[in-house]
């Protein structure tokens, strides 16, 4: 039988844009079945890879403060212990201050959206809509009948908030497990890892990491100190306003700040919403107005001057990194989603612009220490050896 052979000039006589079109396909297809399978298993791996992630963030936040403490000649077990206690009496005070400033100041909240509701109530029957109170206790009692009507599914889902809570309580305790070890072992878990990697290319992944984490460092640094700003800023603002509830909704503003730009915007419309309904209309576009400056004091002076060049993102980077995490993951995803772009910008920029790379110069709990250089030109590289590899660098332990 013969053997059809395959004409070898059939090849040359596709079009070069097809053949191009064709490898970038399959390679781009590759690619994104490759990512696909490793979201699936973060995501499968989450209760584990949320609290190790948070922990880093932590630690990023921490780790001057412990480094300080050593360079007093404390003992580094010594000082994470009193970083961590320190820390968690600071975020308990806090929430225990907020906790006893909000049901302080329910009752007044109450009294005054029933005075509210009053004069909704009023402006509906009376003003331009000439709605008639029949109308209004026909929609009232709709409500609660829906509510009623679905109740078996509200209570499911109090159950299932209720399991949720106990996730996160044992997520807490995780976190603050890998933090201690972030804190007191950091540098050998990292050089532990890095001997898994091949030794031709170890100082540029050390290199690259570290730089990864010294960005990390900054962005954190810079966020909790845009966060203050933005708290107290806004905080003073309802305070001469006259708006209830200052210090909660405050504290809001400062966990919001921490996912950029979207939490921001849902920090100041809770604001908004509570001059609204407790102090009127004008109350509330003051209270629009001050959020509204504080956010352009944040985004053109303060991100900017605390960032800096090595965390300095695009907004366009930066609002597509929060959707597509908040996608993936709710709000985990929505918190961890810039820091990550961020570690990455810096680890691909160093990978990219630094050839021939020393980890030993890159200090990553300094805020220089995530800046690249930018790439030397061909005749300001080192020379090679004779085999053709890069020169060698002694084995760092």
């Amino acid at each position: 039988m013969p053997v059809i052979s395959e004409d070898p000039d059939v090849t040359s006589t596709v079009p070069k844009g097809l053949r191009v079109t064709a490898a970038l396909a399959w390679r781009f297809l590759v690619v994104m079945a490759a990512l696909y399978i490793v979201v699936e298993i973060i995501g499968y791996l989450a209760v584990v890879v949320i609290p190790v992630s948070i922990a880093l963030l932590l630690a990023a936040l921490l780790a001057p403060a412990v480094r300080r403490l050593v360079q007093l000649k404390l003992p580094r077990g010594l000082a994470t212990a009193i970083v961590l206690v320190g820390g968690l009496a600071v975020v308990g005070g806090l929430l225990t201050f907020v906790i006893v400033q909000f049901t302080d100041g329910l009752p007044a909240l109450q009294r005054q959206l029933s005075e509210s509701l009053t004069q909704i109530k009023d402006w509906l029957v009376n003003g331009p809509i000439h709605l008639r109170e029949t109308q209004i206790e026909d929609f009232i009692n709709n409500a609660i009948g829906l509510i009623q009507e679905n109740q078996a599914l509200i209570t499911s889902s109090a159950l299932t908030t209720a399991g949720t809570v106990g996730e996160i309580l044992t997520g807490m305790l995780l976190t603050l497990f890998v933090l201690i070890f972030f804190l007191v072992n950091g540098e050998q878990i990292w050089n532990y890892l890095m001997r898994g990697v091949p030794s031709q290319v170890r100082g540029r992944v050390d290199t690259a990491g570290r730089r990864g984490f010294a960005s990390l460092v900054s962005y954190v640094r810079a966020t909790a100190a845009v966060a203050v700003v933005d708290a107290v800023g806004i905080g003073v603002g309802l305070w001469i306003v006259g708006v209830p509830l200052v210090i909660p909704l405050a504290t809001l503003v400062f966990l919001g700040a921490f996912v950029p730009i979207i939490g921001a915007v849902v920090a100041g419309a809770v604001a908004v919403l509570v001059a609204l309904v407790t102090n009127g209309f004008v109350s509330a576009l003051v209270v629009l107005a001050i959020v509204i400056g504080v956010m352009q004091l944040e985004s053109h002076i303060l991100q900017p001057l605390l960032l800096g060049r090595a965390v300095r993102l695009h907004p366009l980077a930066v609002i597509l990194a929060i959707t597509a995490g908040l996608v993936a993951a709710g709000i985990p995803g929505a918190l961890l989603a810039v820091p990550l772009l961020a570690v990455l910008n810096a680890g691909i920029r160093s990978l990219v612009n630094e050839p021939h790379p020393d980890p030993a110069t890159v200090d990553v709990l300094n805020d220089k220490g995530a800046k690249v250089p930018d790439r030397p030109s061909d005749d300001e590289e080192r020379p090679s050896t004779s085999d053709g590899e890069g020169e060698s660098r002694p084995e760092r332990e």
